[in-house]
């Protein structure tokens, strides 16, 4: 079979050399001293945390405004590559991939434990009582809706704006070009790109590590299989060969029809557990939260709570702590929604990424947070239960447990398999000069790399280890978020020029965007003739 991945592909990196520096040399300090290192790590979070916490409700506010911002301009209206360019994927497809990438094994992993942790320890209300019930349900949507699609969308926009329309390589430092000039192409971009690199793997592995331990949680309450790391390791090991084999299928076999799979399964659990569950009460909270989502966006995404030390405090270890894990997850889920993005309107982008998850997510967390807090309200034992296996207890509570927990454990198997395949592609386009079709051997390496990072974490110390590495990813949030200011100025700076040049106002310029298709159409057509690629026109 031949190979069709770019030659540059082939060639190691100097990206690809440092990053495996930098990340290998800590995950050995991790395994040789998990405490010391998770103690170091954790001190430094929680630093940034209590002295960048305002920060981060500041640049988190802005990517979402932005976004919001660009849906009215009309700079919607520039397509994400040539004029040419058709969507590669349905909108159906593109949607699901957007959200098995963005949100997966979380949304199962956190579906009735962060709603159960606000019922009985609110930020403002009394706990246990019909208020913090309302302000439990609230409070993980916004956690899990568009603010975490605005930081991915920052990102993603660039990306797919510079490398389909501008003819960049797939590296984020490109997207720089307009601000930074040449010197994204020197020692400068190579700064970026590891900070990139390093970040994704930090974010991967922890979400592997978690996705682990809830299958092996699920196993040990259903059939009493022990949590101990040979388990975990050969659950590592099964899923890995799993993703491996999608990797390898290509992006648009494998993650195509996972990502649907992911859809069908989510939703037959979603529904099983709407009508096992308190059904009437979950559809009377539906458009209650909606509307408490809506009513109180604002306010709850600038309040830092600098007077209420309770609430602060609660922000700290909640608000905060997630608008750092998605910032440091913005690299990843960005590189790769750009990719399947070609060929889209900036509007409908932003449409789609915004409204489709943010929406999912209402509903999922509804129906599984009014499900878990009714339960535990009545079987209060099931709140001393870690997350990787309060979902089964509750489940256990429920009829027809076994199936539903049996439904759950492939869900995040399928999930996980969704998110590693794509962390494969996207580092070793990261560390393959941009290539939007990298050697399928170095997808087999990063897939294996990422697979024992995530094993050599549980060997150092379970939770110690995946807890040290969740705090390296929040201060890896703080340096990025930088980079992302700059990828938003430079995509508008460009952006906006392109929009000026082809008259694009409320009443475009017909004649000139007509000019300019037709150039266009002319020099795609001269290149087609010339034997160009196709996929890389």
């Amino acid at each position: 079979m031949k190979d069709s991945s770019d030659p540059a592909s082939k060639k190691l990196s100097k990206v690809f050399i440092y990053s495996v520096l930098i990340v290998g040399t800590l995950v050995v300090i991790g395994a040789i001293n998990p405490k010391g290192f998770g103690s170091v790590a954790g001190f430094i979070a929680d630093g940034v945390s209590n002295y960048f916490g305002w920060y981060y409700m500041i640049i988190t506010s802005v990517t979402l405004f932005f976004c919001i911002f660009l849906i009215f301009s009309p700079i919607g209206k520039l397509k994400l590559g040539k004029p040419h360019h058709k969507p590669e994927f349905s909108t159906r497809s593109w949607l699901m991939m957007l959200f098995s990438a963005g949100m997966g094994i979380g949304m199962i992993f956190y579906s009735t434990s962060e709603p159960i942790a606000h019922f009985f320890a609110p930020a403002t209300a009394d706990p246990e009582t019909e208020e913090a019930m309302l302000e439990a349900i609230r409070a993980t949507i916004f956690h899990w809706g568009a603010h975490a699609w605005g930081m991915y969308g920052a990102v993603a926009l660039a990306l797919a704006y510079f490398q389909f329309r501008k003819g960049e390589s797939g590296l984020l430092s490109k997207t720089l070009r307009p601000i930074l000039g040449d010197r994204v192409d020197g020692p400068v971009g190579i700064l970026i790109d590891v900070l990139t690199v390093f970040a994704t793997a930090v974010g991967v592995a922890v979400s592997l590590g978690i996705g682990t331990t809830q299958i092996n949680g699920g196993l040990n309450y259903l059939f009493g299989v022990p949590i101990n790391i040979g388990i975990q390791g050969l659950i590592i090991a099964v899923v890995t060969v799993l993703f491996l084999g999608s990797a390898w299928s290509g992006l648009s076999k494998g993650i195509k029809y996972l990502s649907n799979l992911n859809t069908l399964l989510a939703a037959v659990l979603l529904l099983a557990i709407l009508i096992l569950g308190p059904t009437l009460l979950i559809l009377n909270m539906l458009p209650t939260a909606a509307g408490e989502y809506i009513n109180t966006f604002i306010a709850r995404t600038l309040d830092a709570a600098p007077l209420n030390n309770q609430k602060n405090e609660w922000l700290q270890s909640w608000t905060i702590y997630y608008w750092a894990w998605w910032l440091s997850w913005s690299p990843f889920v960005g590189i790769f929604i750009a990719r399947v993005s070609k060929g889209r309107t900036v509007r409908e982008f932003i449409l789609g990424l915004l409204i489709v998850p943010t929406s999912i997510g209402i509903i999922w967390f509804t129906v599984f947070g009014v499900t878990g807090i009714e339960i535990a309200s009545k079987v209060p034992a099931l709140v001393e239960f870690g997350p990787e296996t309060q979902l089964f207890a509750i489940f256990n509570e429920m009829p027809l447990s076994v199936p539903l927990s049996i439904l759950a454990i492939i869900l995040v198997s399928s999930f996980f398999i969704t998110s590693a395949d794509s962390a494969t592609f996207v580092l070793s386009m990261q560390t393959s000069y941009g290539s939007l079709r990298p050697a399928a051997s170095i997808k087999v390496v990063w897939g294996i790399s990422l697979s024992a990072i995530a094993f050599i974490l549980l060997l150092s110390g379970g939770d110690t280890g995946l807890e040290a590495l969740q705090s390296a990813a929040i201060i890896a949030a703080l340096p990025f978020s930088f980079v992302i200011i700059m990828m938003m100025i430079s995509f508008y700076k460009d952006a906006n020029e392109e929009r000026k040049y082809l008259g694009l106002t409320i009443t475009p310029n017909t004649k000139r965007m007509k000019e300019y298709l037709e150039k266009e159409e002319k020099q795609y057509e001269e290149q087609k003739n010339a034997g160009v690629d196709e996929r890389d026109l």
